[in-house]
């Protein structure tokens, strides 16, 4: 059976593909080829995959990168398609569906959304859900940062907190725009914003969200 995170993977492969490998995204200072580089060294290069959260292995990590960023891009697409090799925990389905589903879908909308001519995508609601439920358990993780009290509120109602604080800003999206929006991608996150009007403004400004 497919699982949410192989659609997005074979979404995303054909998207970088079809763009080919100088096209912007939503990841600041990376075209595509950046962002197909990024995606096959964080599944098949653990030992350096590392650096994307820990400074200290950052250079290991930016020399990885060069060496992925010299191969052909259509090497890139082939690895990305194919996904990771069997000793990579990756490779399990349960682990893949809950760390790439995520990553998948927001990395998918970096390069449709970088295009001036993007129209938002048509999601069912149970994937939809399956984003709501991840965001509720890293909101916190990814509001951490941010400068003030940030509530993620479906349109149904449910609520996660992303960060305790004053004053509070509320947004309100479906799930799969909160998630590009507690991602960073607040600029491209079709939501909508309730508070005090300072706080929105310095929460979109923001570059403490995610990650």
């Amino acid at each position: 059976m497919s699982t949410h995170a192989k659609r997005e993977r074979l979404l995303l492969a054909d998207l970088l593909e079809t763009a080919g490998p100088d096209a912007p995204t939503l990841c600041e200072g990376w075209r595509t080829r950046d962002l197909a580089a990024h995606v096959v060294v964080r599944e098949r290069r653990p030992d350096a995959a590392g650096g994307i959260l820990v400074k200290q292995l950052a250079p290991r990590l930016e020399r990885v990168t060069a060496e992925f960023l010299a191969k052909p891009y259509e090497e890139l697409m082939q690895l990305i398609r194919t996904g990771p090799p069997r000793f990579s925990p990756f490779s399990l389905k349960q682990v893949d569906e809950m760390s790439n589903t995520v990553e998948f879908y927001v990395h998918t909308e970096d390069v449709r959304r970088a295009r001036p001519d993007w129209t938002p995508r048509e999601l069912d609601p149970v994937f939809q859900d399956a984003l709501w439920s991840r965001l509720e358990r890293t909101a916190r993780l990814m509001g951490r940062g941010v400068p003030t009290g940030l509530v993620l509120r479906r349109p149904d109602g449910q609520t996660a907190v992303a960060r305790r604080g004053t004053p509070v800003v509320t947004v309100t999206g479906e799930p799969s725009e909160l998630v590009l929006f507690a991602y960073g991608r607040q600029s491209a996150a079709k939501v909508e914003t309730d508070g005090d009007a300072d706080a929105i403004a310095r929460l979109h400004e923001s570059k403490q969200l995610g990650i």
